[in-house]
């Protein structure tokens, strides 16, 4: 599983000009899954997420994270996250989870972020999404887990 986190000032997702999932400051998180990763991978990765200090506090430091600051977690599915890119020049999608299990799998994440943090938002899945957001910072992390 892959997590790749934006710390943002704002971001939102839209699917036939519609929104359907927005946040405020917070973290954009889009997650890739693999063909071995389950439900205890996934409830992990959020653990992660969700303590990852990358919010300012103070002096000026991350030491801060999503929790503390009352952030938005804005939750994306991205098979694409998963693609084996080390070799030729055409992304190799063998790594990812086949579409049926990891709509089922980043359903039950999208449960599990709502019933552990109150301010989860979500992308849909599988859709045609259009993504906006303004990168804090930038700070963006790519996180992995087995």
């Amino acid at each position: 599983m892959r997590a790749l986190i934006q710390r943002v000032k704002h971001a939102k997702v839209e699917v036939d000009g519609n929104v359907i999932g927005q946040i405020e400051q917070g973290l954009l998180v889009f997650i890739g899954l693999g063909k071995t990763n389950t439900l205890q991978t996934a409830e992990k990765m959020l653990k992660k997420i969700l303590a990852y200090r990358l919010f300012s506090d103070d002096g000026d430091r991350m030491n801060l994270n999503v929790q503390q600051v009352n952030g938005g977690l804005l939750l994306v599915s991205q098979f694409t996250l998963m693609a084996e890119t080390r070799k030729g020049l055409r992304p190799d999608f063998g790594p990812a989870m086949p579409p049926d299990e990891a709509r089922e799998l980043f359903s039950q994440l999208v449960a599990h972020a709502k019933n552990v943090y109150p301010n989860v938002q979500t992308g849909s899945f599988g859709a045609d999404m259009q993504v906006s957001l303004q990168n804090d910072g930038p700070v963006t992390f790519m996180l992995d887990m087995d």
